[in-house]
């Protein structure tokens, strides 16, 4: 009987909504919608089968022996009502997205030396290559990749999970699409042949349209609903009016983005919703590019202690000790130098009594954003990195138990843990100060943040210009995304992404050679995984020269040179798996040094942090 009595409740609800929508009605709908399905969810589910049935029919029409150009006006048909799905697939079926929307490049997944998985993409990005790149084809591996797409749109309709979902649930969803389409909807990560992301964007947010439109009558404050409406009709005009290469991205993300993460707010506000806080984004943030907009204790390990300047100060501390090492020599700070942005300014990093490492010094700034450690990922965590760090004999060479004997005998260290960590000063303890240290080292206050954060209008129109190269013609955001511009991808953000570049053993790229360090090749020894190396930072890049894993390009310049040739096979070099393009990114001079314009107003102000900071909980 309680369950008939409950749904008695919502159907009258729901039925007052549509007759009289009185603020009573809307005070019951709200307090039932934080635990029980929405009222909505029926209608948001006969959109999502519109449309996926829309991509399954056009999909299934494309046909391996017709003409190109008649299978290419079907791939865009399909395209079209596949990119109408993806705010709800992201949402609700996501391992199926990361599927069908895959980059044309191998995946290589490994368990252990027994289970090696190799797997080829078939993807909407990979049909889109067969049908429209130099060598369109009409084949057997064309024909694979039809016929899986064929069947798996049907599969995920039958599979749905859009049952149960409550108001939260739907709200959350077109907050990530937003953050999606600004992160990496706009840049071309989707559409590397055609560069049809302006175009994918406005499907994109028809159907955020269409969702807003099936809550219409949810909302109390009609005023809300009519900020969405002129909003959404603002930004597809927006996205009409542009092309690909001219696009100002810049002032989409302050004039758009940040809105309509505001009005999420009023959304949630609205329906006295409380969006879930135990993810990798903060959903109260409501700019891009501010502090807060990471949930920073969602890249910790679980229930890791609070951030606070306390620990932060005595995290500090260890982390500048010499006395840790073995022979009392070097700390964490002798590599990562602050005024170098945590880097050290050489071309490979050198560790204790003068040792030459084999790699560059990354640095530590933002480095909490991140899924993976060290240039070939051998590590998960920060604390896990300190591991390899302090027992690495080229560095502090020694272990954690003689790094927790020695700080048991300085009192200034036993006071701070007795405070802060009910007195034990144990192996993870030590490490997980260190990590504290790091993962404060955020600060989001770099001019370009300062200017998306309204704070000062001092971007000038060459930075601006450099951002939406670097966002679109030049493709760097394909792999640097926003905000942190490291490889994790968004919008979970809980992957960090390794690329082949083919990177050089030095920046003289008239005679180019091949670096040797094999990279991601070890331990497994993957053919596939040879020269693969993790996406750093363009943050602060203006102070940490020289670049990439072996430090061989001095400046932005000839960074910037190295990509725009295409990498190591741009230049003839032997890269079988390359995943940067070989083609020439046609930037001419003007171009590149907007580019690195833009790189440097990247550079913060400070790392320091001080007691007002404002830690997300």
């Amino acid at each position: 009987m309680k369950i008939f009595k409950n749904l008695f409740v919502i159907i009258s609800v729901f039925t007052c909504f549509f007759s009289c929508n009185t603020k009573e009605a809307h005070q019951k709908y709200t307090q039932l919608s934080a635990t029980r399905p929405s009222l909505f969810t029926k209608p948001i589910k006969e959109y999502y089968f519109k449309v996926l049935d829309s991509a399954t029919f056009y999909m299934q029409k494309i046909d391996t022996l017709k003409n190109l150009e008649e299978n290419q006006n079907l791939f865009l048909e399909t395209r079209k009502w596949y990119k109408k799905a993806e705010p709800l697939l992201i949402a609700y079926d996501y391992e199926n997205y990361l599927s069908i929307n895959a980059p044309n490049l191998l995946k290589v997944e490994i368990e252990d030396y027994t289970e090696i998985k190799k797997l080829k993409p078939k993807s909407y990005q990979v049909l889109e290559e067969y049908l429209f790149g130099d060598d369109a084809i009409n084949n057997k591996d064309l024909f694979k990749v039809y016929n899986y797409l064929s069947v798996r749109l049907p599969f995920i309709r039958k599979n749905h999970i859009l049952i149960r979902q409550t108001d939260t649930h739907h709200l959350q969803m077109i907050r990530d699409a937003i953050v999606n389409i600004a992160t990496k909807g706009i840049t071309g990560f989707d559409s590397p042949m055609l560069a049809n992301s302006l175009q994918e964007a406005i499907y994109n947010y028809e159907t955020i349209a269409s969702i807003i439109d099936i809550y219409a009558t949810g909302f109390l404050d009609k005023n809300v609903y009519n900020e969405w409406k002129i909003e959404i009709n603002k930004t597809i005009a927006t996205l009409k009016g542009s092309n690909f290469n001219d696009f100002d991205r810049y002032s989409f993300i302050k004039n758009h983005t940040n809105k309509q993460l505001t009005l999420i707010n009023k959304t949630a506000l609205e329906f006295k919703i409380n969006l879930n806080s135990s993810r990798p984004l903060n959903p109260k943030a409501t700019n891009l590019f501010s502090k807060d907009f990471f949930n920073i204790t969602q890249f910790g390990p679980p229930n890791a202690l609070e951030i606070t300047p306390e620990r932060v100060a005595l995290g500090k501390q260890l982390f500048n000790d010499t006395s840790l090492s073995k022979n009392n020599t070097i700390s964490c700070a002798s590599c990562h130098k602050k005024e170098k942005a945590f880097t050290d300014g050489k071309t490979l990093a050198i560790g204790e009594n003068g040792k030459i490492l084999s790699r560059n010094t990354p640095t530590l700034a933002y480095t909490v954003y991140q899924k993976s450690f060290f240039y070939d990922g051998r590590s998960g965590g920060l604390e896990n990195q300190i591991v390899s760090v302090t027992n690495n004999e080229n560095e502090f060479h020694t272990d954690l138990n003689t790094i927790v004997e020695k700080i048991n005998k300085e009192k200034k260290y036993l006071d701070q843990f007795n405070a802060l960590y009910n007195g034990q000063i144990t192996n993870f303890n030590v490490r997980n100060a260190i990590a504290t240290y790091v993962r404060s080292l955020t600060p989001f206050n770099s001019k370009f943040d300062r200017n998306l954060q309204n704070k000062e209008n001092t971007l000038t129109l060459e930075e601006q210009k450099g951002f939406n190269l670097f966002m679109g013609k030049a493709a760097c955001a394909t792999c640097h995304f926003p905000p942190s511009f490291y490889g994790t991808v968004p919008p979970k953000f809980n992957e960090t992404e390794f690329e082949n570049l083919g990177v050089t053993k030095n920046d003289d790229f008239s005679e180019p050679i091949l670096d040797e360090d094999l990279g991601l090749y070890f331990p497994f020894k993957v053919d596939e995984r040879k020269r693969f190396f993790k996406t750093s930072t363009v943050r602060n890049a203006e102070l940490t020269a020289p670049y990439m894993h072996n430090g061989a390009y001095k400046t932005l310049e000839k960074v910037l040179e190295f990509y725009n040739n295409g990498g190591g096979a741009g230049m003839g070099l032997e890269v079988p798996y390359q995943t940067l393009p070989v083609d020439s990114l046609n930037l001419d001079d003007t171009e590149i040094k907007a580019i690195i314009q833009f790189i440097k107003s990247l550079t913060d102000k400070e790392y320091e942090i001080n007691n007002t900071i404002a830690l997300n909980k």
